[in-house]
């Protein structure tokens, strides 16, 4: 490697280089977010994101935090890009941890709503402010989701389409965690139908350009 001041200055000077920092608040502002509207979406009680009810059902037949299972769940998963040959990014990784600390943050603040509008509210809150997230941290391009990675490393290795890979593993998710306990409802259905026009939407305006 060059390590002449000339060539530091080139280095320094590249638009990733110059757009560091803005890409690293992005990509912890929106995982912070991301924890949080889970965390609404819980307090709803009207059925949470699909893989949320996997977290909430293993949490409840463990006794553990939702946040922890969203952690442990997320190793494992990384686990699994190993033979799938999926390489991590710090935003992989980040995501791993900060999602779940925030999740149990959020619990821990937001009391439960008894208010039937305002449960609604959170719901609709919830997904619109997930979409703004999800589109932040994707936007960035430091790595995908433990979640996201599993379901591209299985389309590669199996050669099916991305919208029958994904179905099927939220779908098995979600009857999964139904089955140990995890609430499905409103939320749920409209978060399915709702996440990917709005992220289609969010994505251009989020999204950082690196290069010219």
């Amino acid at each position: 490697m060059n390590w002449s001041p000339r060539a530091l200055a080139r280095s320094i000077d590249r638009p990733e280089s110059r757009r560091l920092p803005r890409r690293l608040v992005q990509l912890y502002a929106g995982l912070a977010l991301y924890g949080i509207t889970m965390g609404m979406l819980v307090r709803a009680e009207l059925g949470v994101i699909p893989w949320d009810v996997l977290h909430q059902g293993l949490s409840r037949q463990f006794g553990v935090s939702m946040g922890t299972v969203v952690i442990v769940v997320s190793v494992l998963l990384l686990l699994l890009w190993i033979p799938l040959r999926e390489r991590p990014g710090l935003g992989t990784l980040s995501n791993a941890v900060v999602v779940g600390l925030v999740l149990d943050a959020t619990l821990a603040v937001l009391p439960p709503v008894e208010s039937m509008p305002l449960r609604v509210l959170l719901v609709l809150a919830g997904v619109l402010l997930n979409a703004v997230a999800t589109a932040a941290y994707i936007g960035v391009h430091m790595g995908p989701g433990p979640r996201d990675g599993l379901m591209t490393g299985l389309v590669r290795r199996t050669g099916g389409s991305v919208r029958v890979v994904r179905t099927s593993i939220e779908v098995s998710v979600v009857l999964a965690g139904w089955l140990l306990g995890g609430t499905v409802g409103l939320g749920t259905v409209l978060y399915a139908l709702a996440i990917g026009p709005l992220v289609q939407v969010l994505m251009p305006r989020l999204s950082v350009r690196l290069h010219h």
